[in-house]
């Protein structure tokens, strides 16, 4: 006898079955279509006033302009993002994952770019959907599964991270939190040894999550090595067998090594760079970003804006959250049949007050004491955990178990959601001032101006201030020390500017060969001195000057290098080499996936169905 599913009761359109099968293709694909269909919705804005240019918006438009002009240079993983610093470049690809970056340069290989930031974004809010319908079809009937998805991209926080940070790499958590919920409750063999039972055919796709989120965003990476272990310990101890433990430790290790590639060089490479900045910020610190905090330095005061509306965002999230669950277990509803499947809900429902706690100064010993989980900044991060576990709890408490009830809760669902999307167009959509806009951030791309720096990529010590725009490619000097950028009309606190009439250079040559990770430069140098060059120093550059390699430089406040050079002709050449980290890192990816080729092997011969 077929289990079904909460509230699967004559949800099935009887006449179809034995032509379509037991599920029947409307079924099958309607729930997926209403999904994307919410997607569109969610992203309309957009499409009707162009993208929202939230907080990160400006970073990831300009990642996407260097990946794509750097593969068409034949670099398939880049690690210098060249438009940075006003074309002085930074290390952005070696700390920055790479998958939101490929995406964002593979949709604008193929259509313009005013488009490609609504097209990434409902692609990861349709993702998000769906795979919260793919976790809630483990307890939940097609509908109310399909309910879930919606309610996940309609979250307070997954519309937050679109419109008013555009944090492309966080919207994926919407994505891999739900599969990796998924993959670790999910439980296919019950009997046999502990380590049998661990081998039941999840390791594989729990180890590519668990990958995909450090691929994705270092902060979610972070939080899904935190949370693969919590959830795994309590089903194990709910359930009273340690098998999710074991199949968590195993993906654990094979994802971990997996995202080696990405992962070794970013934390061996993190002395060359001031990543500390990151969390340097008062505004970035965990102590500053609790609920509702409030700071009388007129420095946070656009901080403790975002900080309010992202715990209203909170709040309204644990109050679904929890309402949800308590109507869920109402002892006297039929709904009440989810103790039936502890094993599955009890993960889900503690996700909630850990959350909660979390978000709260008394959490600040934890934040403290669990390694590098004050890189997370703020403490609503994770509230990309609270999405799937919020849908899937609401959705339980509202589908009804008659069928012409459901016409009702499904319009009125539908009139919530629209009525979510106009206050997010209303109140969290950034409009892009001129040079932000999409027009300006490409003119400027194509005339080489560049763009802004990140100051945690930083050479450690430098300031990005004092890189001013409009730097010729070299220019020559006999102080290494010589500042290039002035303040016009002598204001101190005016943006440095370089031209050629201040005269701070004694010529100018230009680069012959220009490329993201190659240059050379040739010409006859009127005096012996220093080219500074408009290149940010790092480690990984190998500078050769007519054929000899030259191994020490000058260390100057603004980060650019500055190559002593004879009188007479010279031929620089700048090429970035493969550092040892990077090549152990290629190994360690290679021995991650055939660690996990190896256990899908032995998964595949043990599950194999016997006579």
């Amino acid at each position: 006898m077929k289990t079904k599913g909460i509230g699967d009761q004559g949800s099935g359109i009887s006449g179809l079955r034995p032509l379509m099968g037991d599920r029947g293709l409307i079924r099958r694909f309607a729930g997926p279509a209403l999904i994307l269909l919410a997607a569109a919705l969610a992203v309309a804005p957009m499409i009707l006033r162009g993208p929202s240019c939230g907080h990160d918006f400006d970073f990831h438009l300009s990642s996407w302009f260097d990946a794509l002009h750097s593969w068409r240079n034949g670099l398939v993983y880049p690690h210098w993002a060249p438009s940075a610093n006003y074309g002085a470049g930074e290390p952005r690809f070696v700390f920055y994952p790479p998958l939101t970056w490929m995406l964002g340069a593979l949709l604008g290989s193929v259509m313009p770019w005013q488009f490609v930031p609504a097209a990434l974004i409902f692609l990861l809010l349709a993702g998000t959907g769906l795979a919260t319908r793919a976790l809630a079809r483990e307890a939940l009937d097609e509908g109310a599964a399909t309910l879930a998805g919606c309610f996940a991209l309609f979250s307070g926080y997954a519309l937050f991270t679109a419109y008013e940070r555009s944090a492309f790499g966080e919207l994926t958590g919407g994505i891999w939190i739900p599969l990796l919920l998924l993959f670790i409750l999910r439980s296919r063999v019950d009997s046999g040894p502990v380590w049998r039972q661990a081998l039941d055919g999840s390791i594989l796709p729990l180890a590519l999550v668990v990958a995909g989120c450090w691929f994705s965003n270092a902060p979610l990476g972070l939080m899904a090595c935190f949370l693969l272990p919590a959830v795994a310990l309590a089903s194990a101890v709910s359930a009273r067998n340690w098998a999710p433990v074991l199949r968590a430790s195993a993906a654990m290790v094979a994802g971990l090594a997996i995202a080696g590639l990405y992962l070794l060089p970013a934390a061996c490479e993190q002395r060359w760079v001031d990543i500390r900045q990151a969390i340097g910020d008062p505004g970035q610190r965990i102590e500053s970003s609790f609920l509702f905090a409030r700071h009388a330095d007129p420095a946070l005061a656009s901080h403790d804006s975002v900080l309010h509306r992202a715990s209203l965002i909170a709040v309204f999230m644990l109050a679904v959250a929890f309402s949800g669950l308590l109507i869920a277990l109402l002892p006297k509803s039929r709904r009440s049949r989810i103790w039936s499947q502890r094993r599955w809900w009890i993960p889900l429902a503690l996700i909630p007050p850990a959350v909660l706690f979390l978000m709260l100064p008394v959490s600040l010993p934890v934040w403290n004491l669990l390694p590098r989980l004050r890189f997370l900044q703020f403490p609503w991060r994770w509230l990309v955990v609270l999405e799937a576990p919020m849908a899937i709890f609401m959705a339980t408490a509202l589908w009804p178990l008659r069928r012409w009830a459901r016409w009702i809760v499904a319009a009125g669902c539908a009139g919530f959601f629209l009525a979510t999307v106009a206050h997010v167009a209303h109140n969290n959509y950034q409009v892009c001032d001129e040079e932000d806009a999409v027009a300006g951030m490409v003119s400027a791309y194509k005339s080489g101006s560049g763009f802004e720096g990140t100051d945690e990529y930083a050479p450690p010590g430098a300031d990005n201030e004092l890189v001013p725009p409009g730097l010729p490619a070299a220019c020559l000097v006999t102080d290494p020390l010589t500042a290039l950028g002035l303040s016009p009309g002598g204001q101190a606190e005016a943006p440095l500017e370089w031209k050629e009439d201040q005269h701070s250079c004694d010529a100018t040559p230009p680069w012959q060969l220009d490329q993201p990770e190659h240059k050379r430069l040739t010409g006859t140098l009127p005096h012996a001195g220093f080219l500074i060059l408009r290149l940010r120093s790092y480690p990984a550059w190998r500078v050769r000057l007519n054929g000899q390699t030259i191994s020490s430089l000058p260390r100057r406040d603004d980060g650019l290098m500055a190559v002593p050079v004879p009188q007479g002709p010279v031929e620089l050449t700048v090429d970035w080499t493969t550092t040892p980290d990077v090549i152990a890192g290629r190994w360690l990816s290679a021995l991650g996936v055939l660690l996990l080729a190896m256990l899908w092997l032995l998964e595949r011969r043990l599950n194999r169905p016997r006579l």
